[in-house]
């Protein structure tokens, strides 16, 4: 049997079908892309310089695994990055979190203590006088009905917390932490433990 043979109506079934398979999964997979695309602009907005899933040495010969790495006008901000759906009661004492979706109820450790850790190290990374702080970023997936502790906030609530450096009008919050910005980025590697 050859091409020629084979009676148009077949080559043209074959070829809706390869379409209506490509867009069964390429469209779902585009949404997935284009839903993480523009949540990432919007973590990268705050900011004028960033870095993105890196590893850093934690000074006992170890590595720490940073989510985000942000340059602002308040001074570096380290990000851990959470998607969970549902309701999150959650407090700085706490050892575990809840997570409450539909009929679902889990926990999960609380971030804090790795983030403090995290901050730390970039203290250490930076320099004397330079701004570091840490945040733990809940997607707009999850809420807090109970309040959540001053290093946790929510993604809606990022560029409220830490404005653009645009709005700072000061070359001089670049000059100063332009060189401990060099120093952290030099002491990155990129790490093969993304997690989103």
């Amino acid at each position: 049997m050859t091409l020629a043979s084979v009676p148009l109506a077949w080559i043209v079934g074959a070829a809706a079908i390869v379409l209506l398979l490509a867009l069964g999964f390429g469209y779902p997979a585009w949404r997935r892309y284009r839903a993480r695309r523009a949540l990432l602009e919007r973590i990268e907005a705050v900011a004028t310089a960033h870095l993105q899933d890196v590893l850093l040495p934690d000074g006992n010969d170890g590595w720490f695994h940073v989510d985000f790495l942000l340059l602002t006008g308040v001074g570096i901000v380290v990000i851990d990055l959470r998607d969970l759906p549902g309701l999150i009661f959650g407090s700085e004492p706490m050892t575990e979190w809840t997570v409450m979706h539909k009929h679902h109820r889990s926990t999960f450790p609380n971030p804090l203590g790795p983030l403090y850790d995290r901050v730390a190290v970039v203290r250490m990374l930076a320099g004397e006088g330079i701004p570091v702080e840490g945040k733990v970023v809940f997607t707009d997936r999850g809420t807090f009905p109970k309040g959540h502790p001053r290093a946790v906030t929510r993604l809606g609530s990022l560029t409220t917390e830490l404005p653009p450096l645009g709005s700072f009008g000061s070359e001089a919050v670049l000059s100063r932490m332009g060189p401990a910005w060099d120093k952290v980025c030099a002491a990155a590697s990129p790490s093969p433990l993304k997690r989103r």
